[in-house]
């Protein structure tokens, strides 16, 4: 999806010693629909590769309308759209035309530079329709900021799964939990869909260098205290972690490699270079971004 400017999440007091951060996703409004950005924040601008968190509604449309995300362009970086309901059409530059439903995954690489589209399907439009879901942006290593852009769709079914002892784990990205994805990030990622029974405990695995969960639903509790939804809970690098659900709970856990350096963001643009960013400004300004076949509207570069 495309930036909006909202107000940077919040980061209080860190409440124990095995929590490095909480953030707390600051809402916006995208025409009557409410997205929660929970990264960037200030106290806390990435989480391995993850540079960008939203999550979307849950939110109900009436007929006739729906997401309408115009054509914008990306570069440094790769996206990836995860949904818990509805469905949204994905379009792009490279001449791609997906559709996107529960529990499939988008990863579009932008790298050198790409722009896309996300609209509700025409289908979906005939009736009233849900949309729930988590748009995150990986940042890309420094020798693959500038790769060739690309596309690739996972179905639900590709994606391992396992379930037992009150847990479900859908493994979205990487390796853990003894199973690896089929999904390929530049770096080393973690990202996976977790629903716990109360009283269900969840051990996080300690290879992953930098983690966080994201609680969506429910609430669980961290070395005895309560975590409920709608926090961002980073954890400190080594520490053996539990999560322990108080409630029936759903969460992300996400995380990775620490980034190998800082990443400048402006609008839809991440780079290590700022001089690169400027580029990618008037590049998109001056219409030398690839068109979006079938579309002919675009969002301005913001003034």
């Amino acid at each position: 999806m495309s930036w909006h400017k909202t107000s940077d999440p919040d980061c209080p007091a860190t409440p124990d010693g095995a929590i490095e951060t909480v953030v707390v996703p600051r809402a916006h409004d995208i025409g009557g629909f409410e997205v929660r950005r929970a990264l960037p924040a200030v106290g806390r601008r990435m989480v391995g590769p993850f540079i960008f968190w939203d999550q979307m509604g849950p939110g109900e449309f009436m007929t006739g309308r729906g997401v309408d995300v115009r054509p914008h362009p990306h570069i440094g970086l790769a996206t990836i759209t995860y949904l818990f309901e509805g469905a949204v059409m994905h379009r792009d530059s490279l001449g791609t035309a997906m559709e996107i439903t529960p529990g499939a995954v988008n990863w579009m690489t932008a790298g050198k530079g790409i722009a896309h589209s996300e609209r509700s399907p025409v289908a979906v439009r005939a009736h009233p329709h849900k949309l729930y879901g988590i748009q995150s942006w990986i940042a890309m290593p420094k020798d693959q900021e500038e790769r060739d852009p690309g596309f690739d769709h996972y179905a639900a079914d590709a994606l391992p799964s396992w379930q037992g002892e009150g847990i479900g784990i859908r493994l979205i990205v990487g390796a853990a939990f003894g199973m690896a994805s089929p999904v390929r990030p530049a770096s080393d990622t973690l990202y996976a869909d977790v629903t716990l029974a109360q009283g269900a405990r969840l051990a996080l695995p300690r290879e992953t260098e930098e983690r966080a969960v994201y609680v969506l639903e429910g609430s669980v509790a961290v070395a005895g205290t309560t975590h409920d939804q709608g926090r961002l809970l980073v954890f400190r690098q080594d520490d053996p972690i539990t999560l322990a659900a108080t409630a029936p709970a759903r969460v992300l856990v996400l995380g990775g490699a620490v980034m190998d350096g800082p990443r400048h963001i402006w609008w839809n643009f991440v780079s290590s270079s700022k001089e690169r960013i400027e580029q990618a400004k008037a590049d998109w300004q001056a219409g030398r971004f690839a068109a979006v076949p079938g579309e002919s509207e675009f969002i301005p570069l913001p003034g």
